[in-house]
């Protein structure tokens, strides 16, 4: 038995709203009714279409930058960004104070990497340790030699930074797939060639004019560029790689600057 449902009857003994015609026409009004097309549903309402000329088009651009951590500006004001996470084995070194690797590892955990540091000196790390991350443990305190194995991943990043003095020993933990290794060098050491030889990236801070000298020919500089090293002001950078080299003036957020004093080379 099939059950038809009329509206009230009218003067004329139909249906209210004009019969078949009002229904269809309510219908359309209402989007009640409509019967699904096969496979795309019920019929969406009717839009113009958005266009931009093509010379507009242009104006639509966003100004998105590399992927990593601001590390600083560069000569014209722009902003130096370093991708510390990494799916392949990154090494850095900075021959530099203390302030400027402390201000990376707040940084590379502000970008959800986990910081280990390793370090004879834990009480200069220790206020840093418990300021970062609100509460959470992103930033690791360890002795020297000390490091466990980290568990890197692509969703955990690990950034190490050795903090080890002149004669940093050959480290447990290693760089590898998302985990990089950061050593901080306070000044040129023996040790230091045969660092800057096999890191991605050295930073080199102020120097003196003979340790500049032995920088430049390391890392093949041109004789104006590592003459500067030994002029730089406090808190700039020489960032180095195999075909780059660029100087970055870091400066400290307010949070920064708070927690760890104005930039500093000497500590």
């Amino acid at each position: 038995m099939s059950v038809h449902t009329t509206g009230p009857a009218g003067p004329s003994g139909r249906g209210t709203g004009g019969g078949a015609g009002g229904s269809r026409a309510a219908a359309r009004r209402t989007g009640r009714g409509t019967r699904p097309r096969f496979g795309f549903g019920l019929v969406g309402p009717r839009r113009d279409r958005h266009s931009v000329p093509l010379e507009q088009l242009e104006a639509l651009a966003l100004p998105v930058g590399d992927d990593g951590m601001v590390i600083g500006v560069d000569a014209e004001g722009r902003p130096a960004v370093l991708g510390i996470n990494r799916p392949v084995p990154y090494d850095v070194t900075l021959i530099g104070g203390l302030w400027t690797a402390q201000v990376l590892a707040l940084r590379a955990a502000a970008t959800g990497a986990r910081v280990a540091v390793e370090t004879g000196r834990a009480q200069a790390w220790t206020a840093l340790a418990q300021a970062a991350g609100g509460g959470q443990p992103c930033i690791t305190l360890h002795d020297v030699g000390r490091v466990p194995p980290q568990g890197a991943s692509a969703g955990s990043p690990v950034v190490v930074v050795r903090d080890c003095g002149m004669r940093p020993p050959r480290g447990r933990v290693v760089s590898a797939p998302w985990q990089s290794v950061v050593t901080l060098l306070p000044y040129l050491s023996p040790v230091a060639p045969r660092l800057l030889e096999k890191s991605s990236l050295v930073g080199v801070q102020r120097v003196s004019p003979d340790e500049a000298a032995q920088i430049g020919r390391i890392m093949g500089l041109p004789r104006q560029e590592y003459e500067t090293l030994s002029t730089l002001a406090d808190g700039v950078t020489l960032w180095c790689t195999q075909g780059d080299r660029q100087f970055v003036m870091t400066q400290g957020t307010d949070a920064e600057t708070g927690l760890l004093g104005g930039a500093r080379r000497m500590d």
